[in-house]
Parts: structure tokens; C-alpha cells; sequence
């Protein structure tokens, strides 16, 4: 059903201060703010997260299934990776400022920022951007129901995603004393070059003549 937006109505908004609505915050360096129409009433098919991360802290692998995702890189550098579920392969985009990569609805991904001060925007056809979330998954699934699915010990799928909590939305977490490098490999390795030099995927239409 279509909604149709009375413009006459002094209740309609035109302007917000997303910097007022915060989605999820790990710390000052690590926090994600949303915009859909539930802040801006005159928003139609449009809302976006906005997306601040240091270097090797990872949006949690998630899927929107209400809507694309057009990632727009502000600052700062990351690698956006999504799960192709028509040839099972995860694609790994690295973007920095100016660059964007594409999640088609429905698609499983992540991000991971591969340098301080990253600045994501994250795009979505929807006027609300919904999402389910692979914590959340993990952790509301029936362990005996996964654990008969995979072929596992029940106790030994609970001990595993003990330490899943649900809706990390920004991971790894702040209690985590697990010695890692500050980017996990492949993206610490990645270079980046310009949009202009970046090879076109061979998935992508090639332009018109």
C-alpha cells in the first residue's frame, strides 16, 4: 500500500539532526547513528545508518531483508564483504573516500574499517532499514535444533557461541581480551587504488556505445 504525505500538515518534518539517533555505540570511536522515517516523517523510500568505526572493528555479518545497501565511504578506508548466494563466493570490496560498494537486498555481509577514523554511509531503498543480525542468529536459535543440523554435541555448540551476545552490531567487543592484529588478515594487506583504476567485476553491465 502506497502512503501518500499530506505537505500541508505543519507536522511534516524536512530537516533532522541525525547526530540525535543513535542505532548502537560501543565508544566514542565506535558507534553507529540511523535516519529513517520513524526520525524524518517526509522520508519515503530512503534511510541510511551513519557509520563510525576504527581501524579493525567489524560491522557484524548481517542481512537487510527489506532493502539494498549502497555504502558510501567519508573518510578514513574499509572492506565491505558480501556473500554472493548465487556462486557462494564472499566478494571483498576495499573503499575509501568517495568510493561505494553495492549489497543487493537480502545479501549476508559485513565491514570492516582497515584505518581509524572511518566514516560510512550506509543507503537503503526502504524507508525504514531493517536487519537481521548473524549475533542474533547464533545466539535465538535452538542450540539442540543446531546442533542436530550440523552434526554437533549440543554442549558443544553452547560452549562455542557462549560468548556471542546478541546484537553486537559492532564487534569485537570492548571486554575482549583475545590477542589479535589491529586489522585480521586479508584486509590489513589490502591496497587501495582510485574508482577511476578500480577493474569493473564482470557481473556488472558494461556501459552502452
Amino acid at each position: 500500500m502506497t502512503a501518500y504525505l499530506d505537505y500541508t500538515s505543519p507536522a511534516i518534518q524536512y530537516t533532522f539532526d541525525v547526530n540525535t539517533s543513535p542505532l548502537f555505540r560501543k565508544n566514542s570511536q565506535n558507534y553507529i547513528n540511523v535516519l529513517g522515517v520513524a526520525q524524518l516523517n517526509s522520508l519515503e523510500n530512503t534511510s541510511l545508518l551513519d557509520i563510525f568505526l576504527s581501524s579493525g572493528n567489524v560491522v557484524e555479518p548481517h542481512y537487510h531483508q527489506n532493502a539494498a545497501e549502497l555504502v558510501y565511504c567519508i573518510s578514513g578506508a574499509a572492506v565491505v564483504s558480501l556473500l554472493n548466494p548465487f556462486t557462494k563466493q564472499i566478494l571483498n570490496f576495499p573503499i575509501a573516500p568517495g568510493q561505494v560498494a553495492n549489497v543487493p537486498q537480502g545479501w549476508w555481509h559485513y565491514e570492516i574499517a582497515t584505518s581509524d577514523q572511518t566514516h560510512l554511509l550506509a543507503i537503503f531503498d526502504a524507508p525504514t532499514p531493517e536487519v537481521i543480525l548473524g549475533s542474533d542468529i547464533l545466539r535465538f536459535t535452538p542450540a539442540n535444533v543446531m546442533a542436530h543440523t550440523y552434526c554437533m554435541d549440543e554442549q558443544q555448540w553452547k560452549q562455542t557461541v557462549a560468548p556471542v551476545k546478541p546484537s553486537t552490531y559492532i564487534g569485537p567487543y570492548e571486554d575482549c581480551h583475545r590477542i589479535m592484529a589491529a586489522v585480521p588478515q586479508p584486509y590489513a594487506q589490502q591496497h587501495f587504488v582510485p574508482a577511476a583504476a578500480t577493474p569493473r567485476p564482470p557481473y556488472y553491465p558494461q556501459p552502452r556505445r
